[in-house]
């Protein structure tokens, strides 16, 4: 620079302002502000308290409306379907309008819903808004999962994990509330619920409105340092059917035994000489251990690879269910299975998208396949059960969970054997 005693003198010395030689670089807007993170994880706490509304207000369900047990569970069913359709329906717009529309559509449709079923006058008309609650709660599931799961670089499976801990904090709640207030007074609980929703849409001016394609963090999105063989290079070629497809076992299978351990773990222990709030308390605990072991494997996830979290927690699941066979041990072991199971659906969407970055819809075939696997569950293994007994519960989930590790092995090496 000049300096200031020569400009004073008058010398003329060389002048040397400062010049800032600036490297062309790309700085690439964050996908989520901290405060649309925040937000996020209050959506899937939302979304959780949805869906485990309905059950324990099915006897106000029925008395109101006059319903039969299987009618009044038709609510649920609804939310389910309304929830895989919203899945298929929001992955068509996934990148082609912004995510802030597609997340701001379905935070209302979800509060729509919520208000309408609670202020519905008739059993179908509470259907029909269980049902477009449904909608919004899939587009909710499938688009911050999806864009958690490319947003976060070496932290997506930890943030996902995160995110997903909350669903369960929601799950954990909703019965929580009804039982505080009375089922008879679930139409306020659904009022109140959608009217919470509500203000997130002021937070979504947080998330970025481009969607991140997979292709864009599949070279950084891995775990930490314990990526081992499977490091997550892509599938070419007629191998991509096959991975996708194993993929949507892992996720049915996997959702089937959560679903069957919630459904069936109450029955199978009171069959075995537990009494029943005994076998409540139990079945509370798998559900919170769940939410534990989501939170448990975030910081290890910034370590070791999701093949091998998700290896890990095949096995663990299986051994788990073995031990339930064994009466003592039922209670612990079922335990066991929430916290072992808990890793296996945030986990393994990173690891889908590495495996198959230029599947653009490979996320929403593995998380319409989750929810499939929830609705299908039940009334499958109900069939088995008619023809095995109460007893086999944890055998006949102990097998399904097996097929759960033989396809993560196979997988392990189907992936791993294209990225060298």
């Amino acid at each position: 620079m000049v300096p200031l005693s020569a400009i004073l003198t008058g010398g003329m010395l060389p002048v040397t302002f400062p010049v800032v030689l600036r490297e062309t670089r790309v700085v690439e807007t964050p996908v989520f502000s901290p405060a649309a993170v925040v937000a996020s994880c209050v959506g899937f706490v939302l979304i959780g308290v949805l869906q485990s509304l309905y059950g324990p207000a099915i006897p106000a369900f029925r008395e109101e409306f006059g319903l039969s047990p299987s009618a009044a569970g038709l609510g649920l069913s609804a939310h389910f379907v309304g929830g895989l359709v919203g899945v298929l329906f929001f992955d068509r717009w996934f990148g082609r309008i912004g995510n802030r529309r597609i997340l701001g559509a379905s935070y209302l449709l979800m509060a729509v819903g919520a208000a309408g079923f609670a202020l519905a006058p008739a059993w179908p008309l509470a259907l029909a808004a269980a049902l477009l609650a449904g909608l919004g709660f899939g587009g909710i599931d499938y688009g911050l999962n999806q864009l958690f799961a490319v947003g976060f670089g070496h932290r997506s499976t930890a943030m996902l994990n995160i995110l997903n801990a909350h669903f369960g904090i929601g799950a954990i709640l909703g019965p929580a509330v009804i039982g505080a207030v009375g089922a008879e007074h679930y139409p306020a609980v659904f009022l109140a619920f959608a009217l919470v929703a509500l203000p997130l849409l002021w937070c979504l001016k947080g998330v970025r409105d481009k969607a991140p394609q997979p292709s864009e963090a599949a070279p950084d999105s891995g775990g930490g340092g314990g990526g081992g063989g499977g490091g997550g290079g892509g599938v070419l070629g007629r191998s991509l059917g096959s991975v996708l497809a194993v993929f949507v076992v892992l996720y049915v299978l996997h959702v089937g035994v959560e679903a069957g351990v919630g459904g069936w773990e109450p029955t199978h222990l009171e069959t075995i000489g537990y009494g029943a709030g005994v076998a409540a308390t139990a079945t509370s605990v798998y559900w919170l251990m769940m939410t534990v072991g989501r939170f448990l494997v975030a910081p290890l996830a910034l370590r070791f690879s999701a093949q091998a979290i998700i290896t890990v927690s095949c096995a663990g699941m299986t051994v788990c269910l073995l031990l339930a066979s064994v009466d003592e041990l039922a209670p612990y072991a079922y335990a066991g299975v929430g916290l072992f199971i808990a890793p296996i659906f945030p986990t393994g969407l990173p690891w889908l998208h590495r495996a198959a970055p230029r599947a653009r819809r490979a996320g929403a075939l593995v998380i319409a396949a989750s929810m499939a696997g929830g609705v299908v569950a039940g009334p499958a293994l109900g069939k088995v059960i008619e023809w095995s007994g109460i007893k086999a519960v944890p055998l006949l989930l102990a097998g399904v969970s097996a097929v759960c590790l033989a396809a993560t092995l196979w997988l392990i090496r189907s992936t791993s054997s294209r990225s060298h």
